[in-house]
């Protein structure tokens, strides 16, 4: 396996077709030692690009360089907003502003390209995110974690707290594992 660098930028608008790519690839790859296809789909519903996040400018897009070019191989962020988990679709969403003070920020949208798994950019992702929303006054933060996500959210100290099922339009089960950990 041929070492590679990689750098983190804010992602912006133009960056959205790569996200999408991104997110696209990683829920129909990643999740398969985990989920049957039909849960897959299930969890499609709650999974998604999310707006608000590359508005506030808490989403990043990790990249590398292969063959010569630059190509985009994962995306994560933080959200300051109360919405816990899920894309612009997702059905009871609130977007207002967390208070640092008392609310928790989010680690939200982490998606790897099958391709680059297991090369620690999950968790570099993590560190950008627990860093950013520490420097913003937050205190704790919190996930919504996919099956496929939560052992790697276990090993960096996240703990749960509630677990949600919900039956998807296919009549699969969707769940949803709510996880924190202070700052």
């Amino acid at each position: 396996m041929a070492q590679h660098t990689f750098t983190h930028r804010i992602a912006t608008k133009a960056d959205i077709p790569v996200i999408v790519e991104i997110m696209r690839a990683s829920i129909a790859e990643n999740m398969k030692d985990f989920l049957s296809s039909d849960e897959i789909t299930a969890a499609q519903e709650t999974m998604g690009l999310d707006m608000t996040l590359i508005e506030d400018g808490t989403y990043f897009l990790i990249e590398t360089i292969k063959n010569g070019e630059t190509v985009g191989v994962a995306c994560g962020g933080w959200g300051k907003r109360k919405t816990l988990y899920g894309g612009d679709h997702t059905t009871g969403r609130d977007d207002s502003y967390s208070d640092p003070a008392v609310d928790a920020a989010r680690i939200r949208a982490m998606y790897t390209h099958p391709d680059w798994t297991r090369r620690g950019i999950g968790t570099l992702l993590l560190d950008l995110g627990e860093n950013a929303a520490r420097e913003a006054g937050f205190k704790t933060i919190e996930l919504g974690s996919t099956v496929p996500g939560e052992p790697l959210y276990l090993v960096r100290g996240y703990v749960e707290f509630d677990r949600e099922s919900n039956a998807a339009a296919n009549g699969s089960e969707n769940v949803v594992i709510h996880m924190r950990k202070k700052l």
